[in-house]
C-alpha cells in the first residue's frame, strides 16, 4: 500500500513567551507612558495588564505585579478617576489574600486607604484597616506608607499620641532619597506634636533639602510657641494656599485652641494676679464679650490642669497659684518612661527586622555523634525485637 509522503507547508509552532517577561514588558511600556505624560493611554495600558495578571498565579510575578498595581493606580489618580478603580482594587485584594500573596496585600492596602484618603473617607479607610489582615510589613516603603496612612487616619480620629509615633517612624524608616514623602511626614507630625501641646525643636525644620517646604509649619509653630492669636491669624492666612493643597488646613482650624491655652499659660506664670479684661486684652480675643469669653476660657483651663489658678469672680480676677518644685510630682516619672518605652520598642522592632537562616538556633550535628546516636536507635530497636520474641 502506497502512502502518499508529500507534506504541505505547515506553520511553526507559536512561541508563547513566559508569564514574568509578559508582565515585565507590560510594566515597562506603563512606566514609559506615564513619564511621557500620555495618561488616557497609560490607563488602556494598565488596565489591560490587570486583567491579564488576574489569570496568571505564580509567585514569581508578584514583585512585578505589586509594580503594576501601583502604577495602575497612579495612572487613574493622575487623570482624576481614581474612584472608578476602587472596586476592582477590593477585588484584586481579595484575590492576593486567597493566593497568599503577601506583598500584593500590602501594596493594594495601602492603595485602597490612598483611594479613601483621596476623598476624605477617613471611617471607611478604618474599618477597611481594622479588618485587612495584619500587615507583616515585607516591603519597608510598603510599611512607609502604611504607617503614614495610619498617622493621618489617627490625627483625624483625634488619637493624637499613637498618630505621632507613627508619623515619626514612618519619616525615620523612609529612606533617604525619599524627600517628598518624608517632608509629608514632618508636616503632618508637627501639626500632631502642636495639637499635643509640644513644640517641635529648629533642628525639625533646619534638614537637608527641607528648609523651603517647612517654612509654613515654622512660622506656625513660632505663633503657637509664642501664644500671639493675632500673629497665629496672621500666618493661617498667609499660607493658607499651602495648607490647603497638604490638606492640614482643617488641623490648623483645630491649633486656635492650642494657641488661647499657650499665651494663657505665659500669662498665668508672668502674673500672680490679673484681671480677666487684661486677660482678653493679653489674648486678643476679637467676640462680643470678651471678659465672658476670657473667664470660660481660663475656667477651662484650670479644670484641664492646663494652669494652677484660681478665678476671683467677686472682683474679676485670676489668681496664679506660686509654681512648685517639678521635681516633686511625677513629670520626671512620665518622662524617663516614655523615653525608655521608645528605646525598648526601637529594639523590638531592630530584633524582629533581623533575617536569620532557618534551624540557625539548633546546633548542627557532627558525624561522630550522628554516629552514636543510629547505633543507639539500632541497639534499641533490637533490644525491643529481642522482648518480642520472648514474648512469644
Amino acid at each position: 500500500m502506497e502512502v502518499d509522503t508529500a507534506t504541505s507547508a505547515t506553520q511553526a509552532p507559536a512561541r508563547h513567551s513566559l508569564p514574568e517577561l509578559e508582565i515585565y514588558c507590560y510594566l515597562l511600556v506603563l512606566i514609559f507612558l506615564i513619564d511621557q505624560k500620555r495618561y488616557n493611554e497609560a490607563k488602556a495600558c494598565s488596565s489591560a495588564s490587570i486583567a491579564r495578571l488576574k489569570n496568571l498565579n505564580r509567585r514569581t510575578v508578584d514583585v512585578l505585579a505589586s509594580r503594576l498595581y501601583f502604577y495602575y493606580s497612579l495612572s487613574y489618580e493622575l487623570t482624576g478617576d481614581l474612584a472608578e478603580i476602587r472596586g476592582n482594587l477590593l477585588a484584586l485584594h481579595r484575590i492576593a489574600t486567597l493566593r497568599h500573596d503577601e506583598l500584593g496585600q500590602e501594596t493594594l492596602l495601602n492603595l485602597l486607604l490612598r483611594n479613601y484618603l483621596h476623598y476624605n473617607l477617613y471611617d471607611q479607610a478604618e474599618k477597611l484597616r481594622s479588618k485587612a489582615p495584619r500587615f507583616e510589613a515585607h516591603s519597608n516603603q510598603q510599611f512607609c506608607r502604611y504607617l503614614f496612612y495610619l498617622g493621618k487616619i489617627r490625627t483625624i480620629q483625634l488619637e493624637y499620641t499613637d498618630a505621632k509615633e507613627s508619623l515619626l517612624q514612618a519619616a525615620r524608616k523612609a529612606p533617604v532619597a525619599a524627600l517628598g514623602f518624608r517632608v509629608q511626614c514632618n508636616k503632618w507630625a508637627v501639626i500632631v506634636r502642636l495639637l499635643l501641646g509640644e513644640i517641635p525643636e529648629r533642628t525639625v525644620f533646619m534638614q537637608k533639602g527641607m528648609e523651603k517646604a517647612l517654612r509654613p509649619y515654622f512660622e506656625l509653630t513660632n505663633a503657637v510657641r509664642i501664644g500671639d492669636l493675632e500673629l497665629f491669624k496672621t500666618v493661617a492666612e498667609k499660607f493658607s494656599s499651602t495648607f490647603t493643597s497638604d490638606r492640614t488646613h482643617n488641623l490648623i482650624v483645630r491649633l486656635r485652641h492650642n494657641v488661647i491655652r499657650t499665651g494663657l499659660r505665659n500669662i498665668s506664670i508672668s502674673y500672680s494676679r490679673i484681671s480677666l479684661a487684661d486677660v482678653a486684652k493679653k489674648l486678643r480675643l476679637d467676640s462680643p464679650n470678651p471678659v465672658a469669653d476670657a473667664e470660660s476660657i481660663v475656667a477651662k483651663a484650670i479644670q484641664d490642669g492646663a494652669i494652677d489658678a484660681t478665678i476671683d469672680h467677686a472682683n474679676g480676677w485670676m489668681v496664679s497659684k506660686e509654681t512648685g518644685d517639678i521635681y516633686s510630682t511625677n513629670e520626671p516619672q512620665f518622662a524617663f518612661n516614655s523615653r525608655i518605652s521608645f528605646c525598648l520598642n526601637m529594639h523590638n522592632e531592630a530584633v524582629r527586622a533581623l533575617r536569620f537562616p532557618p534551624n540557625s538556633h539548633k546546633e548542627k550535628e557532627s558525624a561522630e555523634k550522628r554516629r552514636e546516636r543510629q547505633q543507639q536507635e539500632q541497639e534499641l530497636a533490637k533490644h525491643i525485637a529481642e522482648e518480642d520474641d520472648d514474648e512469644f
